[in-house]
């Protein structure tokens, strides 16, 4: 696995191992000793996917601690511009947002470390994103901030995006817990 960016602390973009012939693509999506390599320790505990239609938008997604997780995301079919935000603090990058293209073509691999919200716009009819997370689901400590209400230019102006997304708070009242 190789790095290919780190564009936020602790967020990584990283290229697997990929081996393409006449008949398709093989990639090996996880290994813990290459993952250690780039500073990544990860105990999988859940492993969940979702298929979305173009223009949706998905997030900004997180779990409040003490259920807060690390993630690998990766896209096996379509193409997402994935989009992470600090939430930590103490950051020099507190508020800030990267934006990166994952895709069945590029094979890039997003670790998410705790302290970020997720989500992502599907720039493809059927995009599907693989996650993989070091803490099971707890839906009392789910939560999320408003999608429009971050400094991030986003590929649609009016997405389909869910009631519950629709309902989370600006960004602008958000308490962060990291």
């Amino acid at each position: 696995m190789k790095l290919i960016s780190s564009p936020l602390p602790g967020v990584k973009v990283l290229k697997p191992f990929v081996h393409q012939d006449n008949r398709g693509d093989f990639v090996k999506s996880f290994h813990v000793g290459q993952l250690e390599e780039h500073d990544i320790s990860l105990e999988i505990k859940e492993e969940f996917f979702s298929y979305s239609n173009t223009n949706v938008i998905r997030g900004f997604h997180f779990q409040n601690p003490p259920h807060a997780h690390a993630k690998l995301i990766y896209c096996i079919k379509g193409h997402v511009l994935d989009v992470v935000m600090d939430l930590r603090k103490t950051s020099e990058t507190y508020g800030r947002c990267t934006g990166i293209e994952l895709s069945d073509e590029n094979h890039y691999i997003l670790f998410i470390p705790v302290g970020f919200a997720h989500a992502f716009a599907s720039l493809e009819e059927n995009s599907c994103l693989v996650y993989k997370t070091d803490a099971v689901h707890v839906p009392i400590a789910d939560a999320g901030i408003l999608w429009s209400s971050v400094d991030f230019n986003w590929p649609f102006k009016n997405p389909d995006i869910s009631i519950r997304d629709a309902d989370f708070e600006k960004f602008s009242n958000f308490e962060s817990p990291f």
